[in-house]
């Protein structure tokens, strides 16, 4: 019996160390660990963390555009929106204008709002990303949308003082 047990726990161990990460693939992996994921477990992209995000959230926040584009290929749920945002978002933040364009032509919705009620436009015009906000705009984000303090993009602009922020998000 102690046998069976010490075997079933050595292979679980040997198990779980050849599985990769894919939260840190992610964040600082490679496309072809990307992919070696996916061999091993075609849903492993779908998992969500211990802080509710997905490798797809992590890889647009850290920039990480070959691995975002083999899980977006992945056929993940691109909208997938975590208490602090969606994938979007996270690119938004980030001010990568590649990664905000790829989610956009792969469905990504603009209009998704965080707990905070903060939309991908929210973020563009509160970190002054005028092609984001651009780009954000010209896929349908509403420009009326408001936070949990009852901002929109344009009062956010305000704030910023950047005229051409301002001059985009007028009504």
């Amino acid at each position: 019996m102690k046998g069976l047990i010490f075997a079933l726990i050595s292979s679980v161990s040997i198990w779980a160390q050849s599985t990769p990460d894919v939260f840190e693939i992610a964040r600082k992996g490679t496309e072809n660990q990307a992919k070696e994921a996916l061999l091993q477990n075609k849903n492993c992209f779908n998992l969500v963390n211990s802080e509710g995000f997905t490798p797809l959230i992590l890889a647009c926040y850290k920039g990480n555009i070959p691995v975002a584009k083999c899980i977006i290929a992945s056929g993940v749920a691109i909208n997938y929106n975590s208490p602090m945002g969606s994938a979007l978002m996270a690119a938004t933040v980030k001010g990568n204008l590649e990664l905000v364009n790829l989610l956009l032509t792969h469905q990504a919705d603009p209009n998704l709002a965080d707990d905070q009620g903060n939309t991908a436009l929210i973020y563009a015009a509160m970190f002054q990303n005028v092609e984001i906000v651009k780009l954000l705009l010209s896929h349908g984000a509403h420009r009326d949308a408001k936070d949990e303090k009852g901002q929109t993009a344009f009062e956010h602009a305000v704030k910023t003082g950047n005229e051409q922020l301002i001059q985009l998000l007028k009504h």
